[in-house]
């Protein structure tokens, strides 16, 4: 049987010959059986699609026909539940396995149905499988390994299932995955000193879910470790913004150290804005508490961070007048 193996290349799916059926299920539901590629409508009808996907989520593990209808109907299965079933089964097979009846990729097992794992090539059992790898490899070897895992799940998990719960559900297993696989590859970048490509698959992550602080983190210490101290400030800002309105919580201790790393980083370059952050943070060390006579006993003639306290509400207050005199022009 010349069935096929296939791989997501940017815009479309490359296909090899290798004895087996490939499946997409990471996005569009796609299937490529013989010298026939079919799409998610074209799977024997909706109820068969979604056997063949829930089949698939359980590859190689036998789900019981109750299970079956269970999730097929969601609690409204009809009185003919298990006849309906079999007839969908039927259809099934005869698109995947047209002339082999039983004998093909999908089984019959006590009570249940099967696909034999041998004769399916997913997309999502190589990307588990590219995790996995990833897990117990070393940086430079576990970086590629997640960057091939990251590009097979641009899309959803079963895209073209919006409606069942249990294809909801999947999604959302999956989704975490996902996000989990790519701040691990946004701190191996880090650790490899790929700043660049830390802060791309940090913010890739946050474009999904901007309520991940450790994707937040891997971003800030990317722009600290390339010298944008601004951009970090910034991106510092958005996450505590959007913390305090969806959780109503503030960044942890990680971001709170690297917010204050920042402050000083900018405080000491020589231009307006850096002057102003040095005399806020010579104020924020005496409100912080470390002593009340800090002025008097933190050296360089009774100045903090290099400010005293005239210096600092002057260059405060200068900078202030300048930015509201140019916003007003």
């Amino acid at each position: 049987m010349d069935t096929l193996l296939g791989f997501r290349g940017d815009n479309h799916t490359v296909w090899e010959t290798d004895g087996k059926i490939h499946v997409q299920i990471l996005g569009t539901l796609k299937v490529r059986t013989g010298d026939v590629v079919l799409e998610a409508g074209e799977v024997g009808g909706p109820k068969a699609r979604q056997i063949l996907e829930i089949l698939l989520l359980q590859l190689g593990t036998p789900v019981s026909k109750s299970r079956l209808i269970d999730m097929l109907w969601e609690g409204s299965a009809p009185l003919a539940a298990v006849s309906t079933l079999e007839s969908y089964v039927s259809v099934l097979r005869r698109c995947l396995q047209p002339g082999q009846g039983k004998n093909g990729v999908l089984r019959t097992t006590t009570g249940g149905y099967m696909l034999d794992p041998e004769m399916v090539d997913l997309d999502l059992s190589r990307f588990d499988s590219l995790i996995l790898r990833a897990e117990g490899s070393e940086p430079k070897i576990a970086l590629p390994l997640l960057r091939q895992a990251l590009a097979l799940a641009t899309e959803p998990l079963l895209g073209s299932e919006l409606l069942p719960g249990w294809a909801d559900a999947e999604r959302c297993v999956h989704a975490a995955r996902v996000a989990s696989a790519g701040i691990l590859a946004a701190q191996l970048a880090l650790e490899l000193g790929m700043n660049l490509e830390a802060i791309r698959l940090s913010q890739e992550v946050l474009d999904r879910d901007n309520l991940n602080e450790a994707a937040w983190t891997c971003l800030v210490l990317g722009l600290e470790a390339g010298g944008n101290p601004l951009q970090g400030l910034q991106a510092l800002d958005d996450c505590r913004r959007v913390m305090d309105r969806e959780l109503g919580c503030s960044p942890g201790p990680v971001l709170q150290q690297a917010q204050e790393r920042l402050l000083r980083l900018t405080s000491a370059a020589d231009d307006d804005f850096g002057h102003v952050i040095g005399a806020l943070l010579s104020i924020q060390e005496v409100v912080a508490g470390h002593g009340n006579s800090a002025w008097q006993h933190a050296g360089n003639a009774g100045k903090v961070l290099g400010f005293s306290p005239q210096e600092a509400g002057s260059v405060i207050f200068g900078y202030l007048q300048r930015a509201l005199g140019a916003a007003s022009v």
